[in-house]
């Protein structure tokens, strides 16, 4: 994808997923820039995701400019989603992500849009630097550390803090977007982007004092176990032949094992008795074989998918207009 500098007027929106903030919500906003050198307006827009406090209330005597409600609690991958839409829909020239928790220091906002406005990245990450984070753990240090390790090797970025949620998207990246995860978009739209070769790029930010504990890291194992379901079900989804052959060589590659022992016995005239070496290298290499050609079909279904998007990404495109994209000959005076 080719980075283009961002020409004025620069529309900015800052979209703030919230699940019972009433206490933290107005730290957040009090927090955040109202002005930008680059930018002509800033807005906020909160997204409030089915709380069960005054979490909208606060929003609405807080005078953002934006709030879209949940009725029910649908996660903070869908409402991540619903935030980047609703930006598209009012003419987002740049969008960013912040956490209702004061988590992220406001004032790193222009830092994080800097590398948008100038035309030099699609997607610009906040590194909290995790490992200096004094209110972190050490097994959360290890497990982010980990974790964004294996992020970038399947999306082949170099994204220090893969799940840091404080992050800048340019208009055409957002637009590329689609998140199917229900349980966080941090570590799907880093692969999604690395695959689909936007130029993504960190920048060191500042963290403020925690407020409250994390809702999203509750159970260190439950927490495991949703985040590497995500980073399988993602990546077989950009790339199916190589997960599937990775799967498919390893069952052949087992089966050969009794295969070859069998053949061994068999030729010093001892393979009388080991049948059952025969039967196991017969059911791994099947199996290995069956796993191979799922994954032919699997790239076939990519490559409908990657259509899918790229309809999806023009659709979006023609529906989102922003008055910077309408040709000269259709702007009204």
């Amino acid at each position: 994808m080719n980075v283009v500098r961002i020409s004025s007027p620069v529309k900015l929106i800052i979209q703030i997923p919230c699940l019972n903030e009433e206490q933290t919500l107005p730290q957040t906003v009090a927090d955040l820039p109202r002005s930008i050198p680059g930018v002509d307006r800033i807005e906020l827009l909160v997204i409030d995701d089915g709380s069960t406090d005054r979490t909208p209330e606060v929003a609405r005597e807080l005078g953002v400019h934006h709030l879209i409600r949940f009725t029910a609690n649908k996660g903070l991958a869908r409402a991540f989603s619903a935030g980047i839409e609703f930006s598209l829909a009012n003419g987002a020239d740049i969008i960013v992500n912040t956490d209702a928790d004061n988590q992220y220091c406001g004032a790193d906002v222009e830092k994080l849009i800097r590398p948008v406005l100038e035309g030099k990245a699609d997607i610009v990450i906040g590194d909290r630097e995790p490992q200096t984070i004094a209110h972190f753990s050490f097994v959360k240090k290890r497990l982010q550390y980990w974790g964004s390790w294996v992020v970038r090797q399947l999306s082949g970025t170099d994204i220090p803090d893969t799940t840091s949620g404080f992050r800048a998207y340019s208009r055409e990246a957002a637009l590329h977007l689609n998140v199917v995860s229900e349980f966080t978009y941090t570590l799907e739209t880093i692969i999604q982007a690395g695959k689909l070769s936007m130029t993504i790029t960190h920048v060191p930010v500042r963290t403020n004092p925690e407020l409250r504990k994390s809702r999203l890291f509750r159970s260190i194992p439950g927490y495991l176990k949703r985040s590497a379901a995500t980073i399988l079900r993602v990546y077989t989804m950009y790339e199916p032949l190589k997960m599937f052959s990775y799967l498919g060589g390893g069952l052949i590659a087992a089966g050969l094992v009794p295969g070859l022992r069998y053949l061994y016995l068999y030729a010093i005239g001892e393979g009388v008795g080991h049948v059952q070496s025969v039967v196991a290298a017969a059911v791994l290499i099947i199996l290995g074989f069956q796993v191979l050609v799922l994954g032919v079909l699997a790239d076939l279904i990519g490559s409908n998918r990657k259509l899918t998007e790229k309809l999806l990404y023009l659709s979006r495109k023609v529906a989102y207009q922003s008055p910077s994209e309408t040709p000269q000959s259709e702007k009204k005076s």
